[in-house]
């Protein structure tokens, strides 16, 4: 008769629990602590130019798919798509003829659903570029509107005008068009004014007309059922304008009555119903989500260049009603520039932290479709620094493509290949002061024709003649390169410590400044950022305690350190070059200590259970073996005896 097996599995139970303890040690570090948004790094797409398919020269949807892999291989999980949607092009998307249908230059609705899929295959989270404030002159909203058919005589925001003295009729009010011009134009067919704050072609939609809330509304819902996890909604703060159409003051800033800046903004944009609204799509889409749990949270990332309290409020009003998930912090794109020191970089990391309310996301962008590009900002020797500064800041990350690459903008674009609106408005003289092209050229892949874009003879814009060196391809075969600092610094975000780790920065010099992840029991993550042309010394022995050593985790390409170089207690001394960055991991005495102590206390709990298992299989085996012996005593034969009488 053979031992029973439970005794057995009671040990193999208390070794199990010793790896599971031991696993907990290794994995901590990497759990998903938050929702899939709060930590993402989001990749804009700007479609023209991202990829071609078809040898049109335009960039297209299957081009965006055929590429997905790569945005996976390099670590980014949600992407944000410049507009996609039927538009005649006059803004290259942000003027929708059909907010329900694809450009035909892109492709199809069934190229997108697609996209959608083979994004979620490679676990890649899609956001779409929303654009609810103006459509296009040519979407069947407006026609109706301008003929005044019944339920769409307000769609838009139409006025009479001022009849003067002499006869002639003018616009309302003083308003500029964010693009030059007046932001009035004369539609002949209904005899009446339109406002367009952006080009003519973009009549503003009426938000006091519930209808178009509606209208809006069904749009969004039927993007979500397409799948997508949610939407940049652009312009937001130009939804509404006073209602009176009064003139505005004047700035002061220029006598040009036509330029943007001749008036201050304050009856066409930032009302308290943009606020209203915001939160009114919030409730939208947390209604979608709690209908849909078993999909990710839809989110709203809001476009809105305005002041800190405001944009604090778009987070969450003194009600305590959250609205946007991520108002755009563009304050490294508005605040700082290429000659700008260390103390203002700090000052505007923490005047957003302290602004944003308590339990939201911080949130970063380095550049985007309608400004310089980075290495044109700060120059190409800052790429590698500004990429660490973006991607080990707490919260979320945006960057535009290209930007890992390091690509410069493209300023020599020729007066007949600009396309720009804006930049077209003001004329041959001035359009590179404000001209968008340069920075929208297309993706450089390789040094193939065009860049590897397209196989086309003449792209929608010219490739920058710098492809043949600055591209994709050479930067992953090179042994240091932007592409690759910028996926090691995706990998280093997987990390708990940056997924929860507190926050604290300073200025260490005039031109250097430091941050750092800090989280018990966990080896910090310190940034450290010379923003200055020259070479500077580096000394953090105020900046940190009791370290031990210093262990470089991420370099930039001009750097004489390497990932895993040791920088010791005694040398912490160092040189950063002219706007170089390098993020290191500390390492003391006291968290190794601990860390040691840690591990010892688990080996031991382990190893107690195990003795537990292992003195129950005894005392079960001595029972067993008790309870045998008297088994086999009492089925011997029992000796007969012989009885007298």
């Amino acid at each position: 008769m053979r031992a029973p097996l439970i005794p057995i599995q009671i040990l193999l139970f208390s070794l199990l629990n010793c790896g599971s303890i031991m696993a907990g040690l290794v994995k901590s570090d990497t759990e998903d602590f938050i929702d899939w948004w709060p930590h993402t790094v989001f990749y804009q797409i700007y479609p023209r130019s991202f990829k071609d398919s078809n040898g049109d020269g335009i960039g297209d949807l299957k081009g965006i798919t055929s590429k997905l892999r790569y945005l996976a291989d390099t670590g980014i999980t949600a992407t944000w798509l410049s507009p996609i949607f039927q538009s005649p092009m006059v803004d290259f998307g942000y003027d929708i003829s059909d907010y329900k249908a694809i450009q035909p230059e892109y492709g199809t609705m069934q190229d997108f659903e697609e996209l959608i899929d083979t994004a979620f295959e490679l676990g890649i989270k899609v956001i779409l570029d929303f654009v609810p404030n103006h459509s296009s002159d040519q979407h069947e909203w407006f026609k109706k509107s301008a003929a005044k058919e019944p339920g769409y005589e307000d769609f838009y925001v139409w006025h009479d005008g001022i009849l003067q003295e002499n006869g002639t009729r003018v616009p309302p009010n003083n308003w500029p068009s964010v693009f030059y011009g007046s932001a009035w134009e004369w539609h002949e067919g209904r005899q009446q004014y339109y406002l367009h704050q952006f080009t003519k072609e973009q009549p503003d939609l009426n938000y006091r007309n519930p209808r178009v809330v509606q209208a809006m509304d069904d749009v969004l819902l039927f993007w979500l059922k397409k799948g997508v996890a949610g939407f940049r909604i652009d312009a937001v703060n130009h939804l509404f304008e006073d209602e009176s159409l009064k003139d505005e003051p004047l700035s002061g800033k220029t006598a040009d009555s036509l330029s943007y800046d001749y008036t201050k903004h304050i009856y066409s944009r930032d009302l308290p119903e943009v606020l209203e609204m915001i939160h009114h799509w919030r409730q939208l889409l947390d209604d979608f989500s709690a209908k849909h749990p078993e999909r990710p949270t839809r989110i709203m990332m809001t476009e809105a260049y305005g002041g800190l309290t405001q944009l604090a409020d778009y987070y969450e009003d003194s009600n305590g009603v959250r609205g946007s998930h991520l108002p755009f912090n563009f304050h490294f794109i508005t605040d700082v520039k290429g000659d700008s020191d260390a103390r203002d970089y700090v000052y505007n990391v923490e005047k957003w932290l302290i602004y944003m309310p308590r339990g939201h996301a911080a949130n970063w962008v380095m550049g985007n479709h309608d400004n310089p590009r980075v290495a044109s900002r700060f120059g190409p020797a800052s790429v590698d620094a500004m990429n660490m500064l973006l991607l080990t800041l707490p919260g979320v990350a945006v960057t535009y493509n290209g930007e890992e690459l390091g690509m410069v903008d493209y300023r020599e674009l020729s007066w007949e290949d600009t396309v720009d609106p804006p930049a077209r408005n003001v004329g041959e003289e001035h359009y590179k002061e404000v001209s968008r092209d340069p920075v929208r050229t297309p993706f450089q892949w390789s040094n193939a024709t065009n860049a590897g874009f397209s196989t086309a003879t003449k792209t929608w814009l010219p490739v920058h003649p710098n492809y043949l060196e600055l591209n994709l391809e050479a930067q992953k075969a090179a042994k240091r390169s932007h592409y690759q600092v910028y996926k090691d610094l995706l990998e280093l975000r997987k990390s708990g410590i940056m997924r929860v780790g507190r926050f604290n920065i300073e200025p260490l010099s005039r031109w250097v400044f430091a941050f750092k992840r800090s989280y018990p029991n966990f080896e910090s993550i310190i940034t450290v950022i010379n923003v200055s042309d020259q070479e500077q010394l580096v000394d953090l022995s105020e900046f940190l305690s009791q370290p031990k050593k210093l262990v470089v985790e991420v370099a930039g390409v001009d750097s004489k350190y390497q990932t895993g170089d040791i920088i010791l207690a005694e040398h912490f001394g160092f040189n950063l070059p002219p706007g170089g960055g390098i993020v290191l991991k500390e390492r003391s005495l006291a968290i190794m200590s601990q860390q040691r102590r840690n591990l010892v206390k688990q080996l031991i709990k382990s190893a107690n259970v195990v003795l537990v298992g292992l003195l129950v299989y005894n005392l079960w085996r001595h029972k067993w073996t008790k309870v045998n012996f008297n088994q086999q005593q009492q089925q011997q034969p029992q000796p007969q005896h012989q009885h007298r009488f």
